[in-house]
Parts: C-alpha cells; sequence; structure tokens
C-alpha cells in the first residue's frame, strides 16, 4: 500500500485532482457565458425539440422547454460555482463527495457517455456534411466511402484542435469569432421558419393539442437532460474563471444566462422547423429547403465541433485522473482516436433512452455533490470511500426509475433531484475548505 507521503507525491501530477493556480484563473464573466451559449448550441438539441412536438402540445412544449431549461442551465451554473471556488475539475469534485476509491466509478461512468456523446456528435456532423453535398453540389456522399471520408474529415479537426490549448481556443476563437457566426445563423433560421409559420396562422400553431405521447413532467424530464449531460463538464471549465460569483456575475451568472439564452432557443428552434416541415422530413433536411439554409446550417455544423471538443477534453480530463501519467492532452487524443473508430460501425439514432439513461445516473450523483460541496465550502473526506454519500447516489438512481414506472405523471428528475440533494445535505460533514493549492486532504482521500 502506497503511503499519505508517496500518494500526495503522486498527486503532484495529477492535473484533475490538484486545484488550478491563480495564474490559470482565465476566464471573464463573459468567457463563461460565450462558451456554454456555444456548447449549448447544437443540431442535437434541436432534434430533441421536435421530439416534444406533437407528443405534447405547443403550450405544453414551450412551458418545458422555459421552466426544464431554467432548471438545468441552474444546475449547471451551480456545478460550476463550485468548480470555481474548489479550482477541481469535475473528477476532484467527485473524488471530494465519494471518496477516492469509490469515485472511480462515476468517473469512469462519466468517460464512457463523454465517448458516446463525442461519437454522437460526429455522426451528426458528418450527415449534416453529407446532406449539404447532396443538396448543393450534387455529391451521392452517403455511401461507405463517403461515410468513412466525412467522418475522418470531422475527426482530423477534432484531433488538429485537440493538440492546441483549451483555455486559448476559448478566449480566441469560440468567444470572439464563433459564438457571433452562430448567433446570425440562429437569428437567420428563426426568422425563416417564424415566417412560414406566419403564414401557415401563427393561432392554429400554438394552440395545437399534443397526441398524448408524452405528458408535460415527461416533456420537463426530455428538456432537464439535456443539460444534466453537461453537469460532469461544467467544473473543468469553471475552474479556470476569475471568480465564481453569487448572483449574474462570475462563473455562476455567466454560465447560467448563457446556457439558458442557447437551450431556449434550440428547443424553440426545433419545434419551429418539425412544426412546418412536410411529414417524414429530417431536422437536416428542413434546415436545408430554408432560404439561405446551408450556409447556416454549415455555420452550426462548426459550432457542433466545439460540442465534440468539449467532450474529449473533459473525457481527457477524467481519464487523467485515473491515469496522470499520461497527459490530459495524449489522452485527449487518444479518446478522439476511439470516438473516429465507433462512429464509423456503430448506429447512433437512439437519442431519447440514451439522454433519459444518463439523467438516471447523473441527476442524483450531482443532487448529491451539490448537496455536499454547494454550500461555498469544499468539505474534503479522508475516506477511501464515503458509503452515506455512495449509498445515497445508488438509492436516487432507484428512486429515479421508480417514479418513472409508477408515477410518470409526475417525472423522473425533480423529485430525484430533491431526494438526493436534500439528504445528502442533512448528512453533510463539517469540514474546513482546503487552502488553494492544498492537495494533502485529497491525497489521503485517495488512501
Amino acid at each position: 500500500m502506497a503511503t499519505t507521503t508517496d500518494t500526495h507525491a503522486a498527486m503532484q501530477g495529477n492535473e484533475a485532482l490538484t486545484p488550478v493556480t491563480d495564474a490559470q484563473r482565465v476566464f471573464q464573466w463573459h468567457t463563461h457565458a460565450a462558451l456554454w451559449f456555444s456548447l449549448g448550441v447544437g443540431l442535437l438539441v434541436m432534434q430533441i425539440g421536435a421530439y416534444l412536438v406533437p407528443a405534447v402540445g405547443t403550450r405544453d412544449a414551450v412551458i418545458a422547454i422555459v421552466f426544464g431549461s431554467c432548471i438545468g442551465a441552474g444546475l449547471l451554473a451551480w456545478t460550476a460555482r463550485v468548480g470555481c471556488e474548489s479550482g477541481l475539475a469535475s473528477a476532484g469534485l467527485m473524488h471530494a463527495t465519494y471518496g477516492g476509491a469509490f469515485a472511480r466509478l462515476p468517473v469512469v461512468l462519466n468517460i464512457v457517455q463523454l465517448i458516446g456523446w463525442t461519437t454522437f456528435e460526429l455522426v451528426v456532423m458528418r450527415e449534416g456534411t453529407q446532406a449539404i453535398g447532396q443538396q448543393a453540389f450534387g455529391l451521392a456522399t452517403a455511401g461507405p466511402l463517403g461515410t468513412v471520408l466525412t467522418t475522418l474529415l470531422w475527426g482530423a479537426v477534432l484531433l488538429a484542435l485537440l493538440a492546441g490549448s483549451m483555455v486559448t481556443l476559448v478566449r480566441r476563437f469560440v468567444s470572439r469569432f464563433g459564438l457571433p457566426l452562430v448567433v446570425l445563423s440562429l437569428v437567420w433560421l428563426t426568422w425563416q421558419f417564424a415566417t412560414q409559420l406566419h403564414a401557415k396562422g401563427f393561432d392554429t400553431f400554438w394552440s395545437r393539442p399534443g397526441n398524448g405521447g408524452m405528458g408535460m413532467f415527461g416533456a420537463l424530464d426530455l428538456v432537464i437532460a439535456m443539460p444534466v449531460s453537461w453537469l460532469p463538464l461544467v467544473a473543468d471549465y469553471a475552474r479556470h474563471g476569475h471568480r465564481a460569483g453569487r448572483g449574474l456575475g462570475g462563473a455562476f451568472g455567466g454560465t447560467w444566462l448563457g446556457y439558458l439564452l442557447a437551450n431556449v432557443w434550440c428547443y424553440a428552434l426545433g419545434v419551429m422547423v418539425v412544426s412546418v416541415a412536410e411529414p417524414g422530413t429530417s431536422l437536416v433536411t428542413a434546415l436545408l429547403l430554408a432560404q439561405g439554409g446551408l450556409l447556416a446550417l454549415g455555420l452550426i455544423l462548426i459550432d457542433e465541433l466545439d460540442n465534440a471538443y468539449g467532450d474529449v477534453y473533459s473525457g481527457s480530463v477524467s481519464a487523467h485522473s485515473l491515469r496522470p501519467r499520461w497527459s490530459v492532452r495524449r489522452w485527449g487524443l487518444v479518446l478522439a482516436v476511439l470516438c473516429i473508430g465507433l462512429a464509423l460501425v456503430l448506429p447512433m439514432h437512439a437519442l431519447e433512452p440514451f439522454l433519459l439513461m444518463l439523467s438516471s445516473v447523473f441527476v442524483p450523483l450531482y443532487g448529491v455533490i451539490l448537496g455536499r460541496l454547494g454550500w461555498g465550502a469544499v468539505a474534503v473526506g479522508t475516506r477511501r470511500v464515503d458509503w452515506p454519500a455512495a449509498l445515497l447516489w445508488v438509492a436516487g438512481i432507484a428512486v429515479y426509475h421508480a417514479c418513472a414506472a409508477w408515477a410518470p405523471q409526475w417525472g423522473s428528475a425533480l423529485p430525484t433531484l430533491a431526494f438526493t440533494f436534500a439528504l445528502s445535505a442533512l448528512t453533510r460533514p463539517r469540514a474546513a475548505r482546503p487552502a488553494a493549492g492544498d492537495v494533502s486532504a485529497l491525497a489521503r482521500s485517495r488512501g
């Protein structure tokens, strides 16, 4: 067994479990807002919006989108504040909550889900590129050769981005260039589809009932599922924030406002697109058929790339926490190559069950983390396994699935979140927050 001194020495090279230094805290309020607006925009979000109707009526869909986005973005922002205050990555927060030995389980699950999300993103970008090639240039890129070439194209760009610095990418590209272009594309598409809705009769669209395929709370769960899927990533970026903030400033306010606007906008745009498109028309095809849709879709596909990058980067931080001998950059390149391979061979269209399965794991996981760490002080335990926290997480997963099976009309996310948060707050140990740069408590927690 390694001694505390040996483990402490090993920790010095573990970037994921060591608080960042003051020199690394370079993200301002607007940087957080730009990053999370950009990450919140995507074709996947629009597709989930399209799932909401006609399962529920238009008014119910809008209510679910607004309230679900407020709640989901609020959870992201709260986690961002914890990450910024502690300087810890997501893996570090898991270690601080669940103990160093048990935390390996949620860290591994996080890596698996991030590999899945990156593969999803590559498939979406590939299919979008194939649709653009067919629509604009008449290229038959949907065959085996076209699939391989378009996947490798986006994969090569992803690998090139991962070879650089995350901080530089966010500050210089996403904030300064990527964000304005994405906003312009969303404005243009919104105008195009709003015009079509007006021509068809806005009153008819607004009063359209659902077919009963989903209840209000089921729709709310589906909306919350998307921001919840980002919870295991947010601290990896927020830890670089200049200040945490408790109102609408700092990491909290920037994360909340940026993601809220993007989530509401993209979900609503998905509802608008499916409401005016001909039955059986895919979302990508409907976007391409809009005036100027080719350019707008191209810009959104480029923005989709930062979602894939964000997933791989956080996956590499989590993997580095388990095997620190490999740098974050090296892990990122390895995971990206794996995702490119998976995108070539796996069918990736069962999106709704995938999202809800992730929610059943990460809603209670972060309900416990926020109940323990969300009060302004990171209480780091010294045990290898924090059994109360671990058992609460497992119980939370059971509550989520029990609600889905026995009380689907009330949803699963909110009851599970309330259950795990309340009990973890009541059982929260009282401990002093470690000083910045002091990793001895985390080292001890790893045994």
